[in-house]
């Protein structure tokens, strides 16, 4: 028997007042949880490169925890799992906007790691034989240095944690996938409904990779 399809468009654009509040749901939720990932990222990273090995170890554990488990598996373990240790329930944008922090601050680490190891040595060098103390340096000529040459892979790991945001309709999260969830429930249009969700989050990554390549363009990152 010979099935016939023809994508609704007028179905596809219907949907889209639909999905629009998940947007902010979506964007709340990856640059909250990479902006507390980027502090964690440097912490760890920092550990990961000190010369003291019991420091290493700990951050070593923590990123390669992270980063081997799959981030739904984690989202999960913070929604369902944590409450039954800390007796009371987790709400599903804490444990979103938990779950993309730790999971990105073990990606962001290693960032962090190759930034600074990637400035010469003879530059920390040229620092000390100014005066200036070793966390001196750091600051004022290893970290700016370094930070500039992770920001292209900073803008990679933000642009994986947006999609990554889509797996949390499983915990009940109001972002894109969840809002095309329940309007096709009503709608029965999943094709049309799931390929405007797809459009959205290729706009979403879309245009911070133009941003980003317009910081290379002016030399503000890189080498």
């Amino acid at each position: 028997m010979e099935v016939t399809f023809q994508f609704d468009w007028a179905a596809a654009f219907r949907s889209i007042p639909h999905l629009l509040p998940g947007i902010p749901w979506t964007l709340l939720i990856s640059f909250g949880g990479l902006a507390i990932g980027f502090f964690i990222g440097i912490f760890f990273g920092l550990l990961r490169i000190s010369p003291i090995r019991w420091l290493r170890w700990p951050a070593i554990l923590y990123i390669e925890v992270f980063r081997g488990t799959p981030i739904l598996v984690q989202v999960l373990f913070i929604f369902y799992g944590l409450p039954q240790l800390l007796g009371g329930p987790i709400n599903a944008l804490t444990a979103g906007i938990a779950a993309i922090a730790i999971n990105s601050g073990a990606y962001i680490s290693e960032v962090v790691r190759g930034g600074v190891q990637s400035i010469e040595r003879g530059q920390r060098e040229a620092g000390l034989s100014l005066g200036l103390s070793r966390s001196q340096a750091f600051r004022y000529i290893i970290w700016p240095q370094a930070f500039r040459r992770m920001i292209p892979p900073l803008g990679n790991q933000g642009i994986i944690s947006i999609k990554d945001t889509s797996l949390f309709s499983v915990i009940g999260v109001g972002e894109l996938v969840r809002q095309g969830q329940i309007y096709i429930a009503t709608t029965f249009t999943a094709l049309e409904v799931y390929f405007m969700v797809a459009l959205m989050y290729l706009a979403i990554t879309w245009s911070l990779s133009i941003a980003l390549r317009l910081l290379e363009r002016k030399g503000l990152v890189g080498q």
